[in-house]
């Protein structure tokens, strides 16, 4: 009779390949699964799926979890949500290669694009590496969920060109080099490349890789595409639709030079733009005609935010004396927010640049006893019965509460239902977008795959159980390059998730204070997620961690 390390019996298997789910048994020995549909022998840990889905581990392909894994290799709360296979490294920001002793541009981008604070960097990432690889090794011991690697062509090109990867393009040298080092890297275990058309960095400059010109970028995708898988991820000038559509043509160009896979992420609804996600989605077809492999990434979620004057916020970069508060220490931050003098300009400052936010924003949780009357209510609201400006009402009670204070922007950007369905179930589109690990003091980008989950296949029927997790799961496997996971057949590798399909849901976002440096960040712990299997090996039961690591680099 045939032995299994585990099996999990009675499940409804849903086999991430878009086929009908049906009740059977799933075997695992050594990491593989090796029995589906049926399974007469024993083994050594049985789980009973009665009433469950088991589906393939979810992978989420846009994450910034490169410092965090440092010190939590689990990339909290991410496998709670069911997520066994992470992607880090995207808009074009990693942490290798790097220069001994030029680790801090590199955290300050991070900072500044990401909002994952210095403090946390000194306190948990020990930048003891120097090549791509070596990053790859120092992360891979203890890992507890897989991780595909990209490459960040900012660190790739500040690394060879120094500050010169912000002035101009690279010389013949110069690319040779980095295309080297890509090559090292893909040889090492990383998945490809990222880059950005949109950000800057600390100092308000394109950031490194805007500056790279399509020789640069041509050879860098075909130096990746000899290793014989890559994808190269990229964020738009979403801020500009005809821009955006542009970069769009250049992922084809690069695709076809190459054979490299794109992906642009984000692709959202916004009312500021009410018809670019279809002109995104036109372009996305136009450039698949022409032969070239470019995808967009979007997300289920609303583009909700939450501000606290007392943590980071990309949201108010735009807004200058506001922005120059935040960069402050907290005490000097609470004394020039409170400051008398100070209050016109910065109400002036707001209704100018904020006004739109702030009619969108609701009082979260609040610290004093003269806030407690604020709690759930809209800031305009408030501003109206009391005869103040929006502005100051936000500030007096930021400053009663030492700056604690959250303000909930929601339904705002991504929030239309039917809109962000047509979205998702667009072919083009993979489910991606996250940002897990990122904007920490703001949301919780950890949570997608339940929510999809939760509201458009139970609370909308916009999608089946099984197409959804096809899109999460095979569909991204296979376009990614991660060939030997994302489906439920023998041979491949047992990244599994046992879940109850009536009650999966994201759960809600609770801030606590769990990070290195005395940061504090936004989770979500799950609701109706049994068991994750990583590589044959229970990670996770029932909301609970257990000791397995067996992650992967993949």
């Amino acid at each position: 009779m045939a032995h299994a390390t585990l099996a999990i019996r009675n499940a409804r298997i849903v086999d991430g390949t878009g086929s009908a789910g049906y009740r059977g048994d799933v075997a695992v020995t050594d990491g593989m699964i090796t029995a589906v549909g049926s399974f007469a022998g024993t083994a050594e840990t049985e789980i009973d799926g009665e009433g469950l889905v088991l589906s393939p581990g979810f992978i989420d392909i846009h994450t910034h979890y490169d410092p965090q894994l440092c010190w939590d290799r689990l990339a909290t709360p991410s496998i709670e949500h069911g997520v066994t296979t992470v992607v880090t490294g995207n808009c074009s920001l990693t942490l290798a290669p790097v220069r001994p002793g030029q680790s801090r541009k590199l955290v300050k981008m991070f900072e500044k694009i990401e909002d994952i604070r210095e403090p946390t960097f000194d306190a948990g990432v020990p930048f003891t590496w120097e090549s791509f690889g070596e990053y790859l090794d120092h992360i891979r011991p203890g890992l507890g969920l897989n991780v595909g690697a990209l490459v960040g062509h900012s660190a790739l090109r500040y690394y060879v060109m120094g500050a010169a990867s912000q002035e101009r393009a690279a010389t013949d040298a110069e690319i040779a080099e980095m295309c080297t080092l890509m090559e090292a890297a893909m040889a090492a275990g990383a998945l490809g490349i990222s880059t950005s058309y949109v950000d800057i960095d600390e100092e308000g400059k394109p950031v490194p890789s805007r500056f790279a010109d399509m020789r640069e970028k041509i050879a860098l995708c075909q130096a990746i595409t000899k290793s014989g898988r890559g994808v190269l991820q990229s964020v738009p000038m979403f801020l500009d639709v005809e821009q955006q559509l542009k970069n769009i043509e250049e992922l084809g160009e690069l695709s076809l030079a190459s054979g490299i896979t794109c992906s642009l992420a984000p692709i959202i609804f916004s009312p500021l733009a009410p018809d670019a996600w279809k002109r995104s989605l036109a372009k996305l077809e136009e450039q698949q005609a022409l032969g070239a492999k470019v995808y967009g990434q979007s997300m289920p979620r609303a583009f909700d935010i939450n501000i606290r004057l007392s943590e980071t916020s990309f949201l108010l970069y735009g807004t200058p004396s506001w922005n120059a508060l935040m960069q402050q220490p907290l005490p000097e931050r609470l004394a020039g927010f409170a400051d008398p003098a100070a209050r016109a300009g910065l109400v002036e400052d707001a209704n100018k640049r904020l006004l739109p936010l702030l009619f969108a924003m609701l009082v979260g949780e609040v610290y004093s006893e003269a806030n407690a009357p604020y709690k759930g209510r809209a800031l305009a609201e408030i501003a109206s019965k009391e005869g103040k400006s929006i502005p100051a009402v936000m500030l007096d009670i930021a400053v009663a509460d030492g700056l604690r204070t959250e303000f909930q922007l929601r339904n705002a950007i991504h929030a239309h239902p039917e809109t962000v369905a047509k979205i998702l179930d667009h072919p083009l589109i993979h489910i991606g977008a996250s940002d897990a690990g990122a904007h920490v003091t703001q949301f919780c980008g950890a949570g997608d795959t339940c929510d999809m989950l939760e509201r458009f296949v139970r609370g909308m029927g916009k999608m089946s159980l099984e197409r959804a997790i096809y899109r999460m799961t095979g569909e991204v496997a296979a376009a990614w390059g991660i060939g030997d996971r994302g489906t439920i057949e023998t041979g491949r590798a047992a990244d599994l998730v046992l879940f109850d399909a009536d009650r999966i849901a994201r759960g809600t976002e609770v801030f606590v204070a769990d990070f290195p440096g005395e940061a504090r960040r936004y989770i979500r712990h799950a609701e109706g997620i049994d068991t994750v299997i990583v590589n044959g090996e229970v990670v996770m039961t029932r909301g609970a961690y257990t000791e397995a690591r067996p992650g992967k680099i993949v």
